[in-house]
């Protein structure tokens, strides 16, 4: 893996968690703004709009770079809109990452010729 897949999927990875923080938070606020006087959801909408057009933006790049095949891609995709979602894209992210680690120290130590 090159450095910059690496970098694509490490900018995808930190935007994730805080994208799924923001939508958990819009959810939250939506439901006091209909309870309460509380209504926060104009900048919650906001915060949650901004990173989600990162995490897109961010997913399109890794994409390309990582060559994901269209059923990976969609997975990631679909985390993307699921309230928790970023959560398990973060964690899978980095068990990609962490394996294309390995598989990289591998082929230059000699153990594996790919």
């Amino acid at each position: 893996m090159d450095i910059k897949t690496a970098s694509a999927l490490r900018r995808l990875r930190l935007v994730s968690a805080p994208e799924a923080v923001s939508f958990l938070l819009l959810l939250v606020c939506s439901v006091l703004k209909r309870t309460t006087d509380f209504n926060a959801v104009p900048a919650m909408g906001m915060i949650h709009g901004v990173l989600f057009v990162l995490y897109v933006l961010f997913w399109l790049d890794a994409w390309n770079r990582a060559k994901w095949n269209a059923k990976t891609a969609a997975l990631y995709f679909v985390l993307s809109v699921l309230p928790t979602g970023g959560f398990f894209a973060e964690r899978k992210l980095k068990r990609e990452a962490e394996a294309a680690v390995i598989a990289s120290r591998a082929r230059r130590e000699g153990v594996v010729s790919a």
